[in-house]
């Protein structure tokens, strides 16, 4: 999962001379992976022009200026489906696939994947050049099964085995067409970049949640809010990301639909077929041209052969084409399980942190709760006090009266009262705090 990262990840901080240092750097192989690319070529040229950058089954890659009606012909391509791939809108995870094209929408990566090329947006996005970089450096690479695929084919000669599949190519299971290759390397770069950047999230978001619980202070509610905001955009973008693959997983015809090699190799056989039989066709009637007409109402016999050809070779392209569906549909569901399981383990850690932060808005909330609670007793004891404090108020006004009573003559007097009113606020603030607890208005 390291390695991934670093060959999807770019490099930080990355600038547009970075980016273009590094895309004419040479690869592996020795070779520039962006030949002839000039980045001023970004700049539309035309009504409805753009520049896409081309990648051939071969490894090749190329820049190439056409218009939106040129890539709807090539590709067989509705004008909705290249609105996804458009950069001035925001359009959420999509996998659509075609007749003739597979349409990717993930993240940064908006391709169009045929039998043979891949089409992207030219972009100065350093995620669409390690994209290409990557599906070069695999398309490029050589298979591991091609000793084994030649020793089996040489043993095979020399025992003298024949069947009616010579003719076919006898790959191994594990073979994956052009089009499921450039689309493992997008959903690799999709899930990387969502796995990095929920990473990111996390490293930032326990310490500050940790520091908050220790402190509530405004400015760090301030950053929990906003990086509450963020967890919640991007388990958006990762759920809809993981919908997609799963939707795609439970549909076993849409999965069919993007096996474009297979698509492309049946009408390329029946284009040949039909062409060997009308050259049949054609031969026998340059027979039956010199050929005496038979008076006998039965069919000839070269009606009857081409009858039991169609028959056997009609039976064998739909076997053929069932066990090569079913094989297809197997592939692409492993591939996109792999990778389901990669965005669901991606929403699990996003998951596990929105969890994280609501335990600590709950613990928050019990801080304060209990903070107001503790407010709100001393306010019950301050009015408690000053309700006792009230009644010496009630006797100054009492003895302020001007009326004449023995009292006022006794030198004594003054402190008597003041004696007296004191035990009785005394009694009546015990009496008051007593009956507080007992109602449980106060802890014990």
């Amino acid at each position: 999962m390291a390695d991934l990262k670093e060959r999807l990840l770019p490099p930080k901080p990355a600038s547009a001379v970075n980016l273009r240092e590094a895309s004419y750097r040479p690869t592996a192989s020795g070779r520039q992976p962006f030949q002839g690319m000039d980045f001023l070529g970004l700049k539309k040229r035309g009504q409805g022009v753009r520049s896409w950058i081309r990648v051939d089954a071969s490894g090749n890659s190329q820049i190439i200026e056409v218009d939106k009606f040129t890539v709807m012909r090539r590709c067989d391509l509705p004008a909705r489906d290249l609105r996804l791939l458009d950069p001035l809108f925001v359009y959420p995870s999509t996998i659509l696939g075609r007749e003739k094209a597979i349409v990717v929408n993930l993240e940064q990566i908006r391709c169009i994947i045929t039998a043979d090329e891949v089409l992207l947006l030219n972009s100065l996005d350093s995620y669409v050049l390690q994209y290409v970089v990557e599906l070069q450096r695999r398309l490029t690479a050589p298979a591991m099964g091609e000793g084994w695929q030649m020793e089996d084919a040489d043993l095979n000669r020399r025992r003298g085995c024949s069947n009616f599949d010579n003719g076919f190519v006898n790959t191994s299971p594990d073979y994956l067409p052009f089009e499921f290759r450039a689309l493992e390397v997008a959903l690799e770069a999709a899930c990387t970049f969502l796995d990095a950047q929920a990473a990111e999230l996390e490293i930032e978001a326990y310490p500050l949640l940790d520091e908050l619980t220790s402190k509530i202070s405004t400015l760090n509610l301030e950053r929990a809010r906003r990086l509450k905001s963020r967890l919640v955009a991007l388990t958006r973008r990762v759920q809809k990301v993981r919908d997609e693959i799963e939707q795609l997983m439970d549909d076993d015809g849409d999965m069919a639909e993007m096996y474009l090699t297979e698509k492309k190799r049946r009408m390329e056989s029946s284009f040949y077929g039909e062409q060997s039989l009308m050259g049949y066709r054609s031969i026998d009637g340059a027979l039956s041209v010199s050929a005496p007409v038979s008076p006998v109402s039965s069919p000839p016999e070269t009606r009857r052969l081409e009858k039991s050809l169609s028959v056997t070779r009609s039976r064998h392209e739909s076997m053929k084409s069932s066990e090569s569906a079913t094989e297809s549909i197997e592939e692409l569901e492993m591939l996109l399980e792999a990778y389901f399981v990669v965005i669901d383990s991606t929403l699990n850690k996003l998951t596990s942190l929105k969890e994280y932060i609501d335990d600590t808005e709950d613990f928050i909330n019990i801080q304060l709760d209990n903070v107001r609670n503790q407010l709100i007793q001393f306010e019950l004891l301050l009015t408690t006090a000053t309700f006792v404090v009230a009644i010496f108020g009630v006797v100054a006004g009492i003895f302020g009266m001007n009326f004449e009573i023995p009292m006022f003559d006794d030198p004594g007097a003054f402190k008597w009262v003041l004696i007296i009113t004191g035990i009785c606020g005394i009694i009546i603030f015990c009496s008051f705090v007593w009956f507080f607890k007992y109602r449980r208005l106060m802890p014990l």
